[in-house]
Order: C-alpha cells, then structure tokens, then sequence
C-alpha cells in the first residue's frame, strides 16, 4: 500500500513540473519579424521562413515572419515600429533609425550597388539613349534599384524617364524582358538571382557605386540581450553549411556586424529629393 505522505509529495511535485513549465512557457519572447518584399511573397516566405524556424532554435526565441504584399506598405510598418526586427534597404535602415531608433544588428559583407539592364536585343548602348523612356522599378524607395538610380539618372546623366513601379524586383525586370519597359532599375544582388530565362534575356547598362548592403535591425524595445542573441546566432549560422545555404538565398553570403554609423553616413549623398514618403 502506497503512504499517502509520498502521494501528497508526488503530487506537491508534479504541480511545481508543471508551474515551472508554464511559466517557461510564458517566458518564452515572441518577436515579428518585417521582410522588405524584394520577391514574390511565396518566394519570400520560401527564403526566410527556414531561416526563422533556424534562428528561433539557435535562440530560444519565438520569432515568426510578418509579411508586407508591397514595399510601400513594408514603409508604413516599419515607420510604425511594428516589426521587433527586420530586414531592409541601407536607407530605409536610415529612415527606421529616425524614425523609431531601429538597431542595425548584421549585414551582409558584400556591398551592394544598383544595376540599369535592357533587354540583350535591345539598341540601347549608354544610358543616355533611355532619356524618355519607360524605365520599371521595384518601387521609389527601393534603395540600390531605385532611389539611388533615379538620382543617378537625374544628377549625373542629366535625363529624364518615365518610371513604372512593379512592386517586386522580380516583376520589375520581368517587365523589360516581355518588352513593357525599355530598361529596369535593379541590385547587383537581386539579377544574380533571377531564373535564368529572366537574367540571360538582359543586360547590364550601368552600375551605380557601391553601397553596405541590406541590414537585419531590431527595435530598440527588444532587450539587449535578445538582440545580442539573434546576432550572434546570424553569424554563427554562416560559418555553417546548412546555415550559409539558407542565408545564400537572401542572398546574405557572409554575415557580418552592421553599425549604425554605416547607415548614418549615407545621408550625405542627398537622396532626399527622390524618396517618396509612405502614403504620398
């Protein structure tokens, strides 16, 4: 016959195992995670999803993607602060850092700078033969693919252009291979990318300086210590073959730490004139 005493403590004991698991359960810090649709939103969700699932195991964090359909309303969202960390252009990481002191966290070591492509049959030979064209964009702000193309296109070759935004880097270059556009604004990144029936019906025109590329930040209402704990995890995913195969896709090919000062600097280059602020 069992004493009772060892019943009562059993049970004394089972219900501490399942406070103390509750309460680790609700200890458990969930974030949203913002990602600036460069893709298709099932590409997107392809890409980074795994990444997440990875980095939630990395960190013991709960953290799940919070998709935007077009990069004007991923604007609106992060100006908000609505994402606890996200992904995005260099000078939208400018703006989020005036806007709601946004922490850039990693950036890919490679820089990025944006691309004018035309389709290979195309008689365009310099970029002055496009003055009064249509030119497609992801979107006005999209930074390397637009914002500082425009500028470019204004500042240095002196032409004008009629823009047509296509929402996706994707669809943007899609427009000038069916021969919508006569030329678009992209990223180095994003052209490597394309399928090939995309990417080999077009060629690079122009290619604008180099720039730090794209940035994971956080919000500053994350602790430090959780934001410590993504970075670091970011970083040690690259230095592994599974993890550097996720992080490719991005693509983010060698995660390093970003500085706020790297963005900061890039309001020296005058871009202001050509941003397009969210709901205008």
């Amino acid at each position: 016959m069992v004493h009772s005493g060892f019943i009562v403590a059993r049970s004394i004991a089972f219900a501490a195992f399942l406070c103390l698991a509750g309460l680790a359960r609700a200890e458990t810090a969930s974030y949203s995670v913002g990602v600036v649709p460069q893709f298709e939103a099932r590409e997107l969700a392809s890409i980074w999803v795994p990444i997440l699932a990875e980095l939630s195991k990395r960190t013991g964090l709960q953290l799940s993607m919070k998709g935007s359909p077009r990069i004007p309303e991923f604007e609106i969202a992060f100006e908000a602060g609505e994402f606890d960390f996200a992904y995005m252009n260099p000078y939208h990481a400018m703006v989020a850092a005036r806007k709601q002191g946004y922490l850039p966290l990693v950036r890919d070591a490679a820089s990025l700078s944006g691309v004018l492509v035309v389709r290979q049959d195309s008689p365009y030979k310099a970029v002055k033969d496009l003055a009064g064209k249509k030119i497609a964009f992801p979107a006005p702000n999209a930074f390397g693919a637009s914002l500082l193309m425009r500028a470019d296109l204004d500042t240095l070759f002196h032409i004008k252009v009629t823009p047509l935004y296509a929402q996706t880097h994707t669809s943007a270059y899609l427009n000038t291979v069916l021969g919508v556009s006569e030329a678009t604004g992209g990223v180095r990144n994003t052209f490597d990318k394309q399928k090939p029936d995309i990417r080999d019906g077009l060629r690079i025109l122009y290619e604008t300086r180099k720039m730090p590329s794209h940035p994971v930040l956080a919000h500053p209402r994350v602790p430090e210590a959780h934001r410590a704990l993504v970075q670091k995890a970011l970083i040690d995913m690259a230095q592994t073959a599974e993890g550097a195969a996720l992080l490719a896709k991005v693509p983010m090919s060698s995660v390093v730490p970003a500085t706020q000062a790297e963005y900061k600097a890039l309001s020296s280059w005058k871009l202001e004139k050509y941003y397009v602020k969210s709901g205008d």
